[in-house]
């Protein structure tokens, strides 16, 4: 692939624990593969993704992955 058709990547870090909040925003942590304060991980930008980042926007931070 060259790089024009790559997706766009974000970095997204856990930064405050999902205890003390609905079932539904410690699944979306866990779908996202987040498990301890701190990690990190590399997704691909989807709407998918996009939706799942505003219901725990709380929880995590997101950075653009250069």
């Amino acid at each position: 692939m060259t790089e024009a058709n790559e997706p766009k990547k974000l970095k997204i870090t856990l930064v405050k624990s999902g205890i003390g909040y609905s079932e539904k925003h410690k699944g979306t942590l866990r779908a996202l593969g987040l498990r301890k304060i701190n990690q990190s991980v590399v997704q691909e930008d989807t709407p998918t993704l996009r939706g799942m980042l505003l219901k725990i926007n709380h929880l995590v931070k997101v950075e653009d992955e250069e």
